[in-house]
């Protein structure tokens, strides 16, 4: 059985709940926290919106290493903006990874910060991760929503305000 159709299917299909749940954020809250340890709806929406590139990177770099590569996220000012930086990183990784032989997904890749090392998987497990980066993520968004009283829309179901399929 071959992992990659599986995979580009279930990225397809998160796809979607991700770009419902990204049109949500309104412009005027880019910068509202829910609390002080909490990121903003700005960092954490784009940080969604920038995950699926990471199965590009995966497929393409054999280590992602902080002291040398400082994350820098992409400049979002609106939904807009948000979504175009989605669709980008979403269109960037899928495309690789349809290009991708089952062979690719073999190798290892590493997440460090110089000698700290903070993962060693293959790079399928890294795709799988990926995956559910953006969902746990996207949950807090849910979250961060929930508490401005902005409709959520279902993800793997309806949701409170969404019913039905």
């Amino acid at each position: 059985m071959d992992i990659i159709p599986m995979l580009l299917k279930e990225m397809e299909q998160e796809a979607q709940t991700t770009r419902k749940m990204l049109s949500r954020v309104p412009n005027d809250k880019y910068d509202w926290q829910p609390h002080k340890k909490s990121m903003t709806i700005r960092q954490l929406a784009t940080h969604i919106a920038e995950i699926p590139d990471w199965v590009a990177m995966g497929l393409t770099k054999d280590e992602l290493d902080f002291a040398v590569n400082a994350y820098d996220p992409t400049p979002v000012n609106n939904t807009e903006e948000l979504l175009e930086v989605f669709e980008k990183s979403y269109a960037n990784g899928y495309a690789h990874l349809a290009k991708a032989s089952e062979a690719d997904l073999q190798p290892t890749w590493t997440m460090r910060n110089g000698d700290q090392i903070y993962m060693v998987l293959t790079k399928a497990e890294l795709i799988r991760v990926s995956f559910c980066q953006i969902v746990h993520h996207r949950a807090q968004l849910g979250v961060f929503l929930r508490l401005l009283d902005i409709p959520i829309p279902g993800s793997y179901g309806s949701s409170a305000d969404e019913t039905g399929f």
